[in-house]
């Protein structure tokens, strides 16, 4: 029986340029300098770029004190704090930051921030590696949260001297409502102009919101730990559409699939282009008769590597 389900395919979709680059810092210093090559905390968060490195010689830490003194060492794209950079040079190792720039930009301002003397509000997840790394690069108290209700709770020293940066997976959309609960508590916080929100992100939630009229299944390629493919299953079932986060083509349940069903197809930042093909040839093999690209925004940025990478 022909099933004739249709597919619609995220455009912009999976890996952004900070990613990029970090995947290609680490491949790079395989080639220059062999392995086994350290990187504190994965690269980047998704099981099958993880996977495919350690194979190769690389290996993931979880502290500094794992890795032999002088050995090559990487920060991951989420960034590090400073009592970490400062670690690895005591231990004389051979760093390679591979930071996202926007990440970087967000360290940045917020030390600024700091400068001018305001407390510093970081929205964003406590416990993941890019607010961990962002709060150690500040000198003074930072509130971590994530939702109004941490808002309205929130107690600090000089309402007329605050500022907010934000974790850069999270969209325009996801802190919109944090920040006019801040605005409306504290109206003179400052905070980063909205072009500073990481492009990426908001990007790929544009294309699921665009897309959501059109489907009735989401299928986001990510992993369970990746916060903006977490965000974009979120979108789907916010919309109402049945949502699944699948590391790859063999987590397909056929279950989920019925005869002449739309189904929408993204992948988050940290999600490689080759997972994406590999989930499409499956739902080929289960039914999929067509399979569409939308118009989405092309996207041309590209960051550079490390001068000692060059």
């Amino acid at each position: 029986m022909k099933l004739d389900m249709q597919v619609l395919l995220a455009q912009p979709r999976g890996f952004c340029a900070g990613v990029d680059r970090a995947i290609e810092i680490v491949e790079r210093a395989l080639d220059l300098y062999g392995a086994p090559v350290y990187v504190l905390h994965e690269i980047v968060h998704n099981r099958y770029v993880v996977d495919d490195l350690s194979r190769r010689g690389v290996k993931f830490i979880d502290s500094l004190e794992e890795v032999p003194e002088g050995s090559v060492t990487i920060f991951s794209a989420h960034g590090v704090a400073e009592e970490v950079v400062q670690r690895g040079v005591a231990r004389k190792l051979r760093v390679i930051d591979a930071t996202c720039p926007l990440v970087t930009k967000v360290h940045l301002q917020a030390q600024a921030y700091r400068r001018d003397g305001r407390e510093v509000v970081l929205i964003g997840h406590p416990g993941h590696p890019e607010v961990e790394g962002t709060r150690g690069r500040i000198d003074g108290p930072v509130h971590v949260l994530s939702t109004v209700a941490e808002v309205e709770r929130l107690v600090v020293g000089d309402p007329h001297k605050l500022a907010y940066v934000t974790q850069t997976t999270l969209s325009v959309d996801d802190t919109r409502e944090v920040i006019d609960a801040l605005v409306r508590r504290f109206p003179a916080i400052k905070g980063p102009e909205l072009k500073d929100i990481c492009y990426a992100t908001q990007n790929r939630q544009n294309a699921v919101k665009e897309m959501s009229d059109e489907i009735e299944l989401l299928l986001v390629v990510g992993s369970q730990n990746s916060s903006n493919s977490s965000r974009l299953r979120e979108l789907g079932l916010r919309k109402g559409i049945p949502s699944y986060l699948i590391d790859g083509a063999e987590q397909i349940d056929a279950g989920w699939f019925r005869p002449g069903i739309r189904i929408g197809v993204t992948a988050g930042a940290s999600a490689p282009e080759s997972l994406v093909q590999q989930v499409l040839a499956r739902l080929r093999e289960l039914g999929v008769g067509s399979v569409r690209e939308m118009d989405g925004e092309r996207e041309t940025v590209t960051f550079k590597l490390p001068d000692e990478l060059l």
